[in-house]
């Protein structure tokens, strides 16, 4: 990549936004084209950084830590949407905490009397919030600075996004069709979003594989309530009966949440594959696509990590 060359990046969701923050302000001239702007996936997550069920680990690792450190410095601005907030993750069996938790400021083990009626283990730190929808505003206003700019428009194929001599590939569960890539498949996740009571401190609960999430995430005025994590199940259509069970089982842990009214139900498709996709392609007529995408639920946790993944080897080619 040269200072100026022309760079199309498909998808607008985080990973396409931040991609494309990271590459407008290496230099190049980029251009977003996304069905949807944001996207809805990236708009309906919680989102706490944490890279959970997420592989290849070791790169993982290194592209959480990096995000992180981005995100505490965004942290130091209230109009990025990111805040760094104390609070619970507990399990009802006494399951060990992960590595990347230890490691967070404020770590250490809950008291008995600090966990829920049920909950036998839990572990209190310190960790970035994103409020999504004030975040994608936030990064959609950092593109325009730059220079970067959007389009809406749906792609049948990644061709259709060119004529480009390099295409960064960031459509999330587009991928499965444009590229093609079978492998990719979506998980359900539904969060429904309710005037906050008074919540200053997010809790979640560590549910393993389980589709149905315990979760609650404070956004100053409103409160993000999970979830689910609904396996091949794509549809993005409201679920009364799942709602109802998300409300009723973030209530039983926090009883102020009764006292709330919903405001509105997100629902996105996670794009989840056995390994998170970074890598550069040289095509047959010479351009090159760079993938960016199957994050599953670690878009956010893992976004500027692979961004600034994207730009090394944008510049290698």
């Amino acid at each position: 990549m040269t200072a100026g060359e022309r760079v199309v990046v498909v998808g607008a969701g985080v990973a396409g936004l931040t991609t494309a923050v990271v590459l407008a302000e290496a230099g190049a001239t980029v251009h977003v084209i996304a069905e949807q702007v944001p996207g809805v996936t990236s708009l309906a997550a919680g989102a706490m950084w944490g890279p959970y069920l997420v592989e290849p680990k070791d790169k993982v690792d290194q592209w959480g830590q990096r995000s992180l450190e981005i995100f505490r410095k965004l942290a130091e601005d209230p109009s990025t949407g990111v805040r760094l907030t104390s609070g619970i993750e507990a399990s009802r069996t006494a399951e060990a905490p992960p590595d990347w938790a230890t490691t967070l400021p404020g770590f250490r083990p809950c008291e008995p009397a600090e966990l829920p009626t049920g909950f036998t283990a839990g572990y209190r730190f310190t960790v970035p919030l994103i409020d999504m929808p004030a975040y994608l505003d936030y990064l959609l206003r950092r593109l325009d600075v730059a220079g970067g700019t959007v389009e809406r428009r749906r792609l049948d194929s990644l061709t259709d996004a060119g004529p480009a001599p390099v295409i960064v590939n960031c459509a999330g569960l587009g991928a499965k069709d444009l590229v093609p890539d079978p492998d990719l498949q979506p998980i359900r996740g539904q969060h429904v979003v309710v005037t906050n009571p008074g919540l200053t401190e997010f809790f979640s609960e560590d549910t393993g594989l389980s589709p149905d999430l315990l979760c609650f995430y404070p956004h100053g005025d409103t409160v993000v309530l999970g979830g689910t994590a609904i396996d091949a199940e794509g549809d993005l259509g409201p679920d009364d009966k799942a709602a109802a069970s998300i409300l009723a089982r973030c209530t039983e842990v926090e009883p102020r949440l009764a006292e709330s009214r919903v405001l509105e139900h997100r629902i996105g498709a996670r794009p989840t594959r056995a390994m998170v996709r970074v890598e550069a392609e040289l095509q047959g007529d010479g351009h090159v696509v760079v993938h960016n995408y199957g994050h599953g639920g670690a878009g956010v946790t893992l976004s500027w990590g692979c961004a600034e993944e994207t730009g090394g080897l944008l510049i290698a080619q």
